[in-house]
C-alpha cells in the first residue's frame, strides 16, 4: 500500500478525500469541483479517479448526473473512447430523462452512434428522440436535417427528399432550411428531375435571396441546362460563377467539358470523376 501512495496523484486523492470524509454534505461538491479543475487541466485520469468517488459518495442525485456525464465526455473527448463513453451518457439518460444532463447526453450518443459505430439505422433512432423527447425547439431544425442527411448516406434518396421537405416546411427562414434547399435541389437533379430542381430554386431565391448558398445552386440550375443539351445558355451561367463558386476545379471542368461538346456539335458528354462530386456534410 505504501509503494501505491508513493504515485503523488494518488497521494493527493487520498489525502484529498481523507479531509473532506468528515464533511458529508459538501464533500461530494468539492470533489466535483476538484475534478472539475483536474479535466480543464488536462488531466484526465485524475479527474476520472476523483469523478468516481463522487459517485462512490453520492450514488445519485445532481453530483451523481454531472459526474456521469463528465466522465462520458473525458473518454469520447480526452481518451477517445467511444464504447465507455456512450455507456456512461446512456446511465445519465437513464437515471433522469429529464434532467439538466440528459439532452447533451442524448447529443452525444446520436453523434457517437452515427459518427462513430456508423449504425445509421439507429442513428436516425437516436436524433428522433432530440425531436420527440426533449423541449428544445430551437435545435430540432439540426437534427431533422441530420435525419436527411443519414438517408442520403443511406442512398434512400426518396426518403431523404421527404425528410428535407419536413424541414423546409415546419421551420422556414432557418438557417438549417437554407441548406435544406440546396440539398433537394442537388438530389432531384442528380434524379433527372430538373423541373422539381427548378420549382426549389424558385422557392429558395425568394426565401434566402442574399444566400451564401447561391453559387451552389446557380451550379445546379446550369448542370440541368447542359444535361438538356442547352450547352451555351449553360456555359454562360457556369461562366457567370467563376471567381465565386467554392469549387473552382470542378467549375473549370464543367467549363472545358461545354467547349468541347460545343465544339463537336453538342456530342460527348464529359462525365466528372466521382471525387469531384461534393457529398452532404455530416
Amino acid at each position: 500500500m505504501f509503494l501505491k501512495l508513493r504515485n503523488p496523484v494518488v497521494l493527493y486523492i487520498a489525502v484529498y478525500l481523507l479531509l473532506l470524509w468528515g464533511c458529508s454534505d459538501s464533500r461530494a461538491d468539492q470533489l466535483l469541483l476538484k475534478a472539475s479543475e483536474e479535466w480543464v487541466q488536462g488531466r484526465n485520469h485524475s479527474a476520472i479517479q476523483l469523478f468516481n468517488a463522487v459517485l462512490e459518495i453520492a450514488p445519485s442525485g445532481p453530483q451523481a448526473e454531472e459526474s456521469l456525464y463528465r466522465l462520458g465526455e473525458i473518454y469520447y473527448f480526452g481518451l477517445g473512447e467511444t464504447g465507455k463513453a456512450i455507456n456512461y451518457f446512456q446511465e445519465v439518460v437513464t437515471i433522469r430523462p429529464r434532467g439538466p444532463f440528459a439532452y447533451g447526453a442524448q447529443k452525444y450518443i446520436a453523434e457517437i452512434v452515427e459518427l462513430n459505430f456508423r449504425d445509421l439505422n439507429q442513428a436516425i433512432i437516436e436524433y428522433q428522440k432530440l425531436i420527440h423527447e426533449y423541449k428544445k425547439p430551437e435545435e430540432h431544425p439540426e437534427q431533422q436535417f441530420r435525419i436527411a442527411a443519414i438517408y442520403f448516406k443511406k442512398h434512400n434518396y426518396e426518403q431523404a427528399l421527404v425528410e428535407f421537405g419536413i424541414l423546409v416546411e415546419s421551420y422556414p427562414s432557418n438557417p438549417w432550411s437554407e441548406e435544406a434547399y440546396l440539398r433537394i435541389a442537388e438530389i432531384t437533379h442528380n434524379l433527372d428531375r430538373c423541373g422539381d430542381a427548378r420549382e426549389t430554386y424558385s422557392q429558395f431565391r425568394v426565401v434566402y435571396p442574399q444566400s451564401s448558398f447561391r453559387g451552389e445552386m446557380e451550379f445546379v440550375m446550369a448542370s440541368c441546362l447542359e444535361e438538356e443539351g442547352k450547352l451555351k445558355l449553360a456555359y454562360n451561367r457556369f461562366k457567370g460563377l467563376e471567381g465565386e463558386y467554392k469549387y473552382p476545379a470542378l467549375l473549370k471542368m464543367k467549363l472545358e467539358g461545354i467547349e468541347g461538346r460545343i465544339k463537336k456539335g453538342g456530342k460527348s458528354k464529359r462525365k466528372i470523376p466521382k471525387r469531384y462530386r461534393r457529398q452532404t456534410k455530416n
